[in-house]
């Protein structure tokens, strides 16, 4: 019996907010965790996609089970979701419980996918999050300006 492509058993990683790690000059985080959903989307196996990226099964989980790790655990599970079995729904944030700090790295880090062609990853596709960005815009429209006059 012939083996079926990874585009009939699985989809393609979507965009997600990459989780955010220590601080790396080279980006190796993001790179890392594209290539993990990558590699999740080519073989279907955590195992093997952990150790195609240089960590283990149980770093993978740790880092999914994280609490800002919400876009990246869709991910994930969007991949594993067989195409025509409905789709996986992505986790609405509540927004009045988002710091500023966060929606700021939202909006410059932006979104983050994967380019797989024949079975690798060739790339990393970006797009700015516009939802964050105009949130941010509305909250620092109601904070209040201070002019340096009177007390």
């Amino acid at each position: 019996m012939p083996k079926r492509p990874a585009h009939r058993v699985r989809r393609r990683p979507p965009f997600f907010h990459s989780v955010p790690l220590r601080g790396r000059c080279d980006g190796r985080s993001v790179v890392r965790q594209c290539g993990f959903l990558a590699q999740l989307y080519v073989t279907g196996s955590v195992s093997a996609a952990a150790r195609h990226v240089g960590m283990s099964r149980a770093t993978a989980y740790r880092l999914r089970e994280r609490t800002d790790a919400e876009g990246f655990a869709f991910a994930w599970d969007h991949v594993l979701t067989p195409p025509g079995t409905g789709h996986v729904r992505r986790p609405k944030p509540d927004w009045r419980k988002v710091t500023v700090e966060d929606l700021i790295r939202r909006a410059e880090y932006g979104l983050v996918q994967p380019v797989v062609y024949r079975g690798r990853m060739v790339g990393i596709r970006r797009k700015p999050d516009i939802s964050a960005a105009l949130r941010l815009m509305r909250r620092a429209a109601v904070l209040p300006i201070y002019d340096g006059a009177g007390p």
